[in-house]
């Protein structure tokens, strides 16, 4: 089975640092900070069900990882502190977020501005409480 898409080759949580570090056998390693990682989760909580159904994550500058599981081979499945565990990060996926984090990192916090937080305090602001609309509890 030949794979066109690069393949990870280490894995690492670091808890202390709270990040991801990983490399793939195309040369490239990144470290991935958990926060960025937990505010661009692919899972429904976070993303919606489509376009414009996106959740703004606030209050993740401090979050850990308490566990990470294999899912098959061609993913892990986080469980970050705040007791989020749904998204299943590809290996696709991180290497995106790897390879895209500073462009990531701006987004992020001009989403963070636009709602009102000035400068990083969206970092730290708790999560505000959303009614969900799709009939699923999230």
């Amino acid at each position: 089975m030949s794979h066109d898409k690069p393949q990870p080759t280490a894995l690492n949580a670091r808890t202390q640092s709270r990040v991801l570090e990983i490399s793939f056998d195309d040369g490239k390693a990144f470290s991935i900070p958990f926060e960025l990682m937990r505010v661009y989760s692919p899972s429904a909580e976070v993303k919606g069900h489509g376009p414009g159904q996106e959740t703004l994550q606030t209050g993740k500058r401090d979050v850990g990882l308490i566990g990470i599981e294999p899912v098959g081979n061609y993913a892990v499945k986080p469980m970050f502190s705040d007791e989020h565990s749904s998204g299943i990060f590809t290996w696709d996926y991180l290497y995106w977020l790897g390879d895209n984090q500073a462009q990531l990192w701006q987004d992020y916090l001009q989403r963070l501005q636009a709602a009102g937080y000035p400068d990083e305090t969206g970092r730290d602001a708790p999560m505000q409480a959303k009614a969900s609309s799709c009939g699923h509890s999230h």
